[in-house]
Parts: C-alpha cells; structure tokens; sequence
C-alpha cells in the first residue's frame, strides 16, 4: 500500500459528488475507482495500462471475496420470482378478501405483510401491492396509503432482518473480520428503521394522518379510487389460478428456517461452536444453503401438481437471477471503490492523521453522518449506493479515533440515513415499485409519503444527538418514539383546521 496524502481522499469524494450531480450511481462509483487506480499508477511509477489491469484485478478479487453473497442473491431472486409466477401471491390476496372485514384490519394486516416478507424490499413491494390493492379500493381506502405501507415495510424491515439480501450486502461492505455480527449491532441503532415501524403501526391502529395523505383519504372515502382495479387473479398468467397461499408461504418458511440452520452448520454449530458465534462465521454460505433449499421446495410443490411447466420454472430462474444484475453492479463497483482506498492509496491514514489532528467533537459523528448519508440517498435515489460509499470513509474515520465504540453507532446512522432516502426518494426503485404494486399515480405517492418520512428523519437527528452523547440507542429510541406521537397528534389536528 502507497500512503499518497490528501490525494487519497479524490476517489470516494468524486464518486460521491458525481452520484449527487447526475442522480447516476453507475458510471459515479466506475469513475471514482478508475481515479484510485490512476492515483496508484502514478504514485507507483507502473505505466498507464496498469490503470485497467490493476482495475479488473481488483474486481475479480472482491468478486471472489464475496461469491457466497453473489450466490446467495441469485438464488433468492430466483425464488422470488418462483413464488411471483406460481400464483401464490394472487392467492393470498383472494383469501385476504373473505378475512378482512374494517379499515383498521386490512391496514394491520398490510403492515403484517410487510413486516412478514423480508427477504427483499422489491419483492415485499410488488407483492402486498397487487394482493392488497382490490381490498383497498373495495373499502374506500386510499392508494396512496397502500403505497405508504408497502413502502414504509420494505427497505425499514429489510435493513434490520438479519435473513435478508440487504443484511449480506451491508455486512460485506463492513472491513471486519465478522461483518454479520457487525450488521447485527447496528440494529439498535438504525433509528430511521425502528421509527419507521412505529410510525406505521401508530398510522395503521389509529387511522390518524395529517397533510396530503389525509385528504388522499378523505377522496378515496368520498369518492373511491380513481379507476377500478383488476383483480388480482385476473393479473396472474392462467397457471396462477391454481396457487394457494401455501405456495407462498411453504418456499419462503423453508428458505428462512434453512438459512438460520445453515449458518449454524456452516459455522460448526452441530460440532459445538456456540450458535451466536456459528451464526457469523460464513453467513453468506448458511444463506445460500437456505436460498437453495427455497428453490427445491418450489420444485417440489409446483412442477408435481403442474402449477407451472418445467420449462416456465427454468426461465423462471433465469429471469429471477437477471434482475439481480443491477444491484449486485452496485456492490462490485462499491467494493472495489473501498479496496483501492483501503488497500492501495492509504486513504484510511491519511484520515486517520486528519481526525486525530483536528479533535473533532465525535459525538456528533453518528448525527452528521446521518445527516449525509439522507442528503445522498435522497439525492441518487439508493440506499446501497450510498452505505457502499460511506462505509468505508465511518470505518476510517471510526478507527482513527482510536476507539471502536464509535463504529457501531456511526454505522447504524450510515444505513439508517441510507434507507430514508430509499424509502422515499422519487427516483428509489422501491418508491417506484412501491406505487408500481398499488397502482397509485407515482408523484401522488411521493408527496403524500415525503411529509411522513422525513417527520421520521427529523426526529431520527434529534435521536442521534442523543445517542452520539449518552451511547445509549435505547435512550434515543424512547425519546424518538414520543416525538415522534406528538408530532402526529399535533398534525393531524392542524390538518383538520386547515
């Protein structure tokens, strides 16, 4: 490794202003590698097309690194796209619509949903969306709530399920030994996440709202949704009309109790390492193990009763793994981004000496990198572009202060910054599925869901002031929590003035 100097910081700063400029996170992250490498190059002496050689080296070694995870995703979106196709899904929704009788169950039961598939937030998106939509417009509530909640229970319940694409994405951006377990302390301190669930929960219970969202409410009451909606059978290819719930809920109940035992035994739980100590020794390997379990059970269930055809469940596969590309571009470039700056032009050093020279107050660190991480994520539209390029620069900025108290909470404020931008951002592809599966109009569903998100990420700061003083999540949690009830109260009262 080449310690280069001030120069070092160029390649994360450049694919951080590039990404926040052309709302492009591609071509942003390529550029801000590529400059790591011509950095190196130079400052080596190695002629001009060591730049590319030395780039594809890089990639292929963080490819290698992660192939368990790159493994592991495929397979799940694999699945995914399995129990999408075999009309599980439609299924659900036709008996959801016998069940649920009040407004206030079809929201609970929406949430529940939400809170239930947590594998991925896109899947979580585009499911409850299209199976919960005709129940909506039956009862007179409106889209746009849907399309809150559909949100609000995607990446917020993703970003802290530990059995999820997200957890194996975060965890292999963390530079430490065990990145799950490092993932797992973060949960207490993504705020954003848990305040998110409360605020959902409080929405759903009381059927308070305030803002836009209320009179999106009172339209649907008064006048009922703007077109009607086909019914969820109707939408399904006409093998689907022969799922059940059970082909939704079996692939999926495997592929998580299998992915916990397959941690466990690729960790050597069964040999006698303790379970919590098994968990985080290959995760990603004990994940896929369950993805693939996920995949046979959807073999089993489907191909014998003719849900689907053999040739439909391959092209299936196929087309699960394809969409996985564009994420999973996302992390390669990302990692390879925080490899050349770690491994190559020493930009942790020259952090290092930065932070230990300026004496910064570091019980800020968790509230400004919270901050950050939602200007960025809002801005380009991604959670995983955005944790990609911060992780690294908090784990350096963390370990110059000489104390790994400050990791954890630092890091729970990257992702919790890095989801509120996912869930609300107009130009998030979860914001985008999200009024995809309701069938809501998608400037609708942005400016009735922005006041509620970012309420939530107000607080959020206040909550990481607290916890960069006390230490404390919890202390932060509570104060977040009746903040955030206040607020609700006091709107939604104004709003019936207004």
């Amino acid at each position: 490794m080449l310690e280069t100097g001030w120069i070092s910081i160029l390649p994360p700063l450049i694919a951080i202003v590039l990404a926040l400029i052309t709302k492009e996170v591609y071509s942003s992250l390529l550029l801000g590698v590529v400059s790591g490498m011509i950095i190196y190059v130079a400052a080596a002496h190695e002629p001009f097309v060591a730049v590319f050689s030395r780039l594809f080296d890089m990639m292929a070694a963080k490819i290698a690194d992660n192939s368990y995870m790159i493994i592991f995703l495929a397979l799940l979106w694999a699945v995914i796209t399995l129990i999408g196709k075999s009309g599980g899904t439609a299924a659900y929704g036709r008996w959801a619509q016998k069940k649920l009788k009040t407004k206030r169950a079809t929201r609970l039961a929406t949430a529940l949903l939400g809170v239930l598939i947590f594998i991925d937030d896109g899947f979580n998106c585009l499911t409850i969306g299209t199976v919960m939509r005709p129940i909506y417009d039956r009862q007179r509530l409106s889209r746009e709530k849907l399309a809150y909640i559909v949100d609000a229970t995607a990446a917020p319940i993703c970003i802290i399920a530990p059995v999820s694409s997200w957890a194996v994405a975060v965890a292999s951006e963390v530079s430490e030994t065990n990145g799950f377990h490092v993932f797992l302390s973060t949960i207490p301190y993504n705020l954003y996440a848990l305040l998110t669930i409360l605020m959902v929960a409080f929405v759903c219970v009381t059927g308070l709202d305030f803002g836009k969202m209320k009179r999106a409410e009172a339209r649907a009451a008064s006048e009922g949704p703007d077109e009607p909606a086909a019914e969820s059978a109707d939408e399904q290819p006409a093998e689907a009309a022969k799922g059940t719930v059970l082909d939704l809920a079996l692939p999926i109940l495997v592929l998580i109790v299998c992915a916990i035992l397959g941690m466990a035994y690729v960790g050597g739980f069964f040999r006698g390492v303790p379970f919590s100590q098994a968990i985080g020794e290959n995760p990603t390997a004990g994940l896929s193990l369950g993805a693939f379990a996920g995949l046979v059970t959807a073999f089993a269930m489907y191909i014998p009763r003719r849900i689907m055809k053999l040739k439909t469940f391959i092209t299936s596969i196929v087309s699960g793994i394809g969409s996985i590309v564009p994420p999973m571009l996302i992390l390669i470039l990302s990692w390879s981004l925080g490899g050349v700056c770690r491994e190559m032009i020493g930009t942790g050093e020259f952090i290092s000496g930065f932070v230990s020279s300026a004496q910064l107050p570091l019980q800020l660190l968790p509230f400004f990198v919270f901050v950050i991480a939602a200007v960025m994520s809002f801005s380009m539209g991604t959670s995983w572009g955005t944790f990609g390029m911060l992780i690294p620069i908090v784990t350096m900025i963390c370990q110059a202060a000489g104390g790994s108290g400050l990791l954890i909470p630092a890091l729970g404020a990257t992702l919790a910054g890095a989801v509120y931008g996912d869930h609300c951002s107009p130009i998030s592809d979860t914001t985008i599925l999200a009024s995809t599966g309701a069938q809501c109009e998608h400037i609708r569903h942005v400016e009735t869901q922005i006041p509620y998100a970012t309420l939530v990420a107000v607080i959020c700061a206040v909550g990481y002031l607290i916890v960069g003083f006390t230490g404390m999540p919890w202390i932060g949690l509570a104060a977040g929590a009746a903040l955030l009830i206040a607020a609700m109260l006091v709107l939604n009262k104004r709003t019936a003035k207004a």
